[in-house]
């Protein structure tokens, strides 16, 4: 005896994502061919493994908005850590600065509170400006402390070398520039990065307080699938 269903219909206001419908076709199918191998015996223990084979694919999609993937249904896949060492490049002087300053409100105090940057910045395998270029960093940052030089920080590290070319990190933290070294939370990323969570540490490799121009030494370490 086969069991039919039509999950293509419209009935009590439930519609369903292709790919929700390619996993109950499959399953249906399956349980057919199940149900008419073994129906002369175990048909309680069937019909208790259909109940839950359906209850978990059986997840409408109302208006195909939200999709959701049981974890019971995804490939495993083993979590690592990676640490990855490099240098940024903040440059605000000369001709064709990495960094620029976007907002410079008035009476903003010994420390420059509120004042707020943009950034394209390189990131290098070496401190030096002239050794191989990695990466780069783009985002804001903003001097959001009265009482010292503290800075929040947005960025993202695209990767344009190696296996992680084309992959990102993104942090978003406070970085209270007078520490020696400071940490920041990674947020998430992209590509191999995808479900990144981990910390970065900033230290000051160089500062020319005539120019402003920094070197920051980065040490990441990112866990990811």
């Amino acid at each position: 005896m086969f069991i039919v269903f039509n999950i293509f219909t419209n009935k009590n206001q439930l519609i369903y994502s292709p790919s929700i419908r390619i996993s109950l076709l499959y399953s249906f199918n399956l349980l057919n061919f199940l149900l008419y191998k073994m129906a002369s015996f175990h048909s309680y223990t069937l019909s208790i493994s259909y109940f839950l084979i359906f209850s978990i694919l059986f997840i409408p999609s109302h208006g195909a908005f939200v999709e959701e993937i049981s974890d019971i249904l995804t490939i495993k896949r083993s979590e690592k850590t990676s640490h990855l060492h490099f240098y940024f490049h903040d440059i605000v002087s000369g001709k064709n600065p990495s960094s620029i300053k976007v907002i410079s409100p008035g009476g903003d105090g010994i420390y420059g509170f509120g004042k707020t940057f943009i950034f394209d910045d390189a990131l290098t395998v070496g401190p030096n400006a002239s050794s191989k270029v990695i990466g780069i960093a783009q985002g804001i940052y903003s001097i959001a402390s009265q009482s010292e030089l503290a800075l929040l920080m947005v960025l993202t590290f695209e990767f344009i070398e190696g296996k992680y070319d084309g992959s990102s990190i993104s942090i978003l933290g406070r970085n209270s520039v007078p520490r020696d070294v400071r940490e920041m939370p990674i947020v998430g990323g992209t590509g191999l990065f995808r479900f990144a969570r981990g910390y970065a540490l900033a230290h000051t490799f160089k500062f020319d307080i005539n120019s402003g121009d920094a070197t920051v030494e980065y040490n990441v370490f990112v866990q990811h699938y």
